[in-house]
């Protein structure tokens, strides 16, 4: 299928499918004038990448992941995978706690502010 297709297929950019062919994460073979023709499987593909982008994983984890992937969407344990998405869930966590502590203190502010008008 061609680009455009698989945009509507998936709901993704045409400019977002050619990133992740450029980033490694999709492949397309070229036909003879130059247009990309991606194969039924690259529908799969392309939701597992937004799926996983979605958790939180970023394109070079997705590039190592993607290949694990099973066709019900979830991952077969592959070598190293597991230890790679423990560590991204941690990474998460964290943030979170940041991004906690960051609205608590803003959270705060407010209320000073507001008592003080």
């Amino acid at each position: 299928m061609l680009i455009g297709q698989l945009a509507r297929r998936t709901g993704t950019s045409e400019r977002l499918l050619r990133y992740y062919e450029r980033v490694g994460l999709l492949a397309s073979r070229r036909l003879a004038n130059g247009y990309r023709d991606y194969d039924d499987a690259a529908e799969r593909t392309v939701r597992q990448i937004r799926a996983l982008l979605a958790a939180g994983l970023p394109t070079t984890l997705i590039r190592q992941v993607l290949p694990c992937g099973l066709a019900d969407g979830s991952l077969r344990p592959c070598p190293g995978v597991l230890d790679k998405l423990r560590a991204q869930l941690a990474h998460l966590d964290r943030r979170a706690d940041e991004l906690a502590q960051a609205r608590l203190t803003l959270r705060q502010a407010i209320d000073a502010t507001e008592r003080t008008a």
